[in-house]
């Protein structure tokens, strides 16, 4: 660049962030969702972190926590991994003519072939921004390919938040105060005869399932995804896989639906990982029957777009997590690790009363809690349930991140679930650590540890005084 081409704006990020970082939590109060801070406060989780990489971040003091919680799951390969920062420096300096609408890039295309060859059953990508934008394709793919207007899908569901994922978001709680939304009925997972009862109404166009659902770490039943897919084959009615949170390694196969054999969807939804933590992408990948009944003629070839779809920076970003993902053998480290994980905490169920259940596959664990038999226990627990369901998990939460710097998150709201969803290049060291310090929480609780205890009649009278 001559000095004639040098930037003329007087715009200094560094000089901006320097300036004025340290008023983050007061300009999130004043211009944005005014609830977080207030949220962030009250929990004790209104830290100041200055940088991360890998697994870990870093405060303002220079103390380092470790993430079990990955950005709900965006940060598969942890933060500022190498290869993919490199790969975003090269295509920015490539200078692409990028977005032009009226050509075809290679970098779209490349990544569609690299990610179709974890598929192989399916033939096409529709690349958009998001997972909930990533669902939206597959309603609208399943509606527009079958001509049935309805989509199926499990209770305790979560599929996005925009309005035809949300007609699928079996979360009340999320659902409330926005309809009418789309024509969509919800199922017990592992229902089959529920599912066969609305199928025969014969207007049911897909079914879409996560195959772990992220509420609560439930698991689909063994048999279920392919006794689910007969039957929707059966009505002319298609499989929609959600793994925007569970694809791309996490459970310790490419994709949660391989670990059922037969099993092949007809569209499945990817995005988080596939970002690499930086520019965000989601990816709807289908039959090729499908998108070319969508994609039927030159008059519709932009019925279904999106602005941002395919721009270099996210097709660069996805590719490089790909070869990531291969050359060091994420997949496999994600179900050693987790398998590790999840004895070292199976261990403890015996040992804790509190402690109910371990449950999940490779890297996505549900760690539940439940009513203890003890007198003492038991008048403490009933205590919170009484005041709001879901207190005791968010009391575990805390100390883990104030006096052990591991950041976890309760796995959905009235649920007493923490899921542990960390980035998929942890190892036998952060499982040390944390299963150490969940160790010594546990031990607290059931020894009737005064500042947890304490911290949760806090938590009682914030509830108490939401209500």
């Amino acid at each position: 660049m001559t000095a004639a081409e040098q930037p003329r704006s007087g715009f200094d990020l560094g000089k901006l962030l320097a300036e004025r970082a340290s008023e983050r939590y007061d300009l999130h109060s004043r211009y944005l969702n005014h609830q977080l801070p207030r949220m962030l406060h009250t929990i004790g989780f209104d830290k100041v972190y200055e940088r991360a990489e890998g697994a870990y971040f870093w405060d303002d003091e220079g103390q380092d926590y470790l993430d079990m919680l990955a950005g709900f799951g965006v940060m598969g390969l942890g933060r500022h991994h190498p290869v993919v920062r490199k790969a975003l420096h090269d295509v920015l300096d490539a200078d692409l003519a990028d977005l032009t609408r009226f050509d075809c890039q290679p970098l779209p295309g490349l990544l569609a072939e690299r990610l179709l060859a974890h598929a192989p059953h399916l033939d096409r990508v529709f690349f958009g921004n998001s997972g909930t934008e990533a669902v939206e394709t597959a309603l609208k793919f399943a509606r527009y390919a079958t001509r049935k207007p309805r989509v199926l899908y499990c209770a305790h569901a979560f599929h996005g938040l925009t309005t035809g994922s949300l007609s699928v978001n079996g979360e009340d709680g999320f659902r409330k105060g926005f309809a009418p939304l789309l024509p969509d009925t919800a199922i017990a997972m592992g229902d089959l005869a529920a599912l066969e009862r609305e199928l025969a109404r014969g207007d049911v166009a897909a079914f879409v399932v996560e195959p772990i659902q992220g509420k609560g770490v439930h698991e689909a039943p063994p048999g279920f995804l392919r006794a689910a897919q007969e039957l929707l084959h059966r009505h002319k009615a298609l499989l929609i896989a959600d793994e925007v949170q569970t694809g791309l390694g996490r459970t310790g196969d490419f994709f949660a639906y391989s670990h059922e054999e037969g099993v092949e969807p007809d569209l499945v939804c990817v995005a988080k990982s596939l970002s690499g933590g930086y520019v965000p992408v989601g990816a709807t990948l289908g039959k090729d029957w499908i998108f070319k009944k969508v994609y039927a003629s030159m008059d519709r070839v932009l019925v279904h777009s999106a602005s941002f779809g395919s721009n270099a920076q996210a097709m660069a970003a996805g590719l490089a997590v790909l070869a990531v993902m291969e050359d060091e053998g994420i997949v496999a480290n994600a179900r050693r690790t987790g398998d590790l994980l999840r004895e070292r905490l199976t261990a403890l169920v015996d040992r804790y009363e509190l402690l109910h259940d371990i449950r999940g596959r490779g890297l996505m664990i549900g760690i539940e809690f439940g009513k203890p038999s003890s007198l003492g226990l038991r008048s403490r627990w009933t205590m919170l349930q009484a005041a709001r369901k879901g207190l005791f998990a968010q009391m575990v939460v805390v100390p883990l991140l104030q006096r052990h710097r591991i950041l976890t998150q309760v796995s959905g709201d009235h649920l007493e679930v923490i899921k542990l969803i960390p980035p998929l290049i942890i190892g036998e060291r952060e499982v040390d650590r944390f299963v150490e310090a969940f160790t010594a929480v546990m031990d607290d609780a059931h020894g009737g540890g005064g500042l947890m205890w304490e911290f949760g009649r806090t938590l009682v009278k914030q509830a108490v005084a939401n209500r």
